[in-house]
């Protein structure tokens, strides 16, 4: 990690675009807010959009604004992020569920600074410092044009990974200390530190969420502890066992072994059976966007007469 904020750091000091990879909860947004607080435009806007929380129609209007009448319930003119973050930076969250019509004008707003509002005509310019980041392994994406290339690289000139907490268990009680000492101020809880048990379950947790499951467990340990010391039962976390996860899965290699690829695609089609072929359904239980699983079937080469494009072509249902 330390090897991590030192190229923050040094990228802070450049207005070159930075990709930020990591899982979900490892921390990428904090990274981003310290390469701009660290940057010389850090007395500039910190504008951030989460890129899967919108539909594609109203994410452009909410990255490049629109003019009034641009479409139907757009009475009058909205200034959109890039606008915004001018002077500052942008920080683009879940930046591989944008769709490719989106991309493509990403694209031209990363190497030119220029865009156009949503209905407008007039070419507008932007000295927004970009910031994207994305829990998804974005290589695996270009194979099958699911995200651009050129995108990536314009995006990833910097490139930042947060490793999950799993492989870093020396930050742990580190990280559940800083945070005992932050919320027992803002709660202003007397707690004074953690129980021998408390500081085993501690390392032991697998800690799937990473750094933002860790963080509310010791807030919720603050809240419940009434001793002043944090045990293990204040932290309320699930047991688990060796070989485990957290779900209560465990699994069981044959003795010859079993090649990797094969157990994912085990894992996928065991998620497409529970769900019905419900491809939304799955990528839940797998904990995958939709996007990701779908990439997945593909390359796995796997098929379903519910899916449209399955169908046969005497199938009614074939254009449905």
């Amino acid at each position: 990690m330390r090897e991590t904020v030192e190229v923050a750091r040094r990228a802070a000091q450049s207005s070159a675009t930075v990709l930020i990879t990591g899982e979900t909860g490892t921390g990428k947004e904090v990274i981003a807010g310290f390469v701009h607080a660290e940057s010389p435009r850090s007395d500039g806007p910190f504008v951030k959009v989460n890129c899967a929380a919108l539909p594609e129609t109203l994410l452009e209007s909410e990255l490049f604004g629109h003019e009034r009448g641009a479409f139907t319930g757009a009475d009058q003119r909205r200034i959109g992020r890039f606008e915004q973050a001018s002077g500052g930076t942008l920080l683009l969250d879940e930046i591989a569920e944008l769709s490719p019509a989106t991309q493509a004008k990403l694209l031209r707003v990363v190497q030119d600074q220029e865009f156009h509002r949503l209905g407008g005509t007039t070419l507008l310019r932007t000295d927004a410092r970009i910031l994207a980041a994305t829990n998804c392994d974005l290589v695996d994406w270009l194979a099958d044009g699911s995200f651009r290339a050129d995108l990536y690289y314009r995006l990833n000139v910097i490139g930042i990974h947060l490793p999950p907490l799993r492989e870093r268990p020396e930050d742990l009680l580190v990280l559940a200390e800083r945070f005992r000492e932050l919320f027992a101020g803002e709660l202003d809880r007397p707690v004074r530190c953690f129980s021998a048990g408390a500081r085993r379950q501690i390392c032991a947790h697998p800690w799937p969420g990473n750094v933002r499951q860790l963080r509310n467990a010791v807030e919720r340990a603050v809240v419940m502890c009434d001793t002043g010391v944090i045990h293990g039962e204040d932290l309320a976390l699930s047991a688990v066992a060796p070989g485990e996860t957290s779900g209560g899965f465990k699994l069981q290699l044959p003795p010859d072994g079993i090649a990797l690829a094969e157990i994912e695609r085990l894992a996928v089609e065991e998620a497409l059976r529970r769900s019905g072929y419900v491809q939304k359904d799955a990528a839940r239980l797998l904990r995958v966007t939709r996007r990701q699983l779908n990439y997945a079937i593909r390359r796995m080469g796997l098929t379903h007469s519910s899916w449209r494009k399955n169908r046969g072509e005497d199938d009614p249902r074939r254009d449905i």
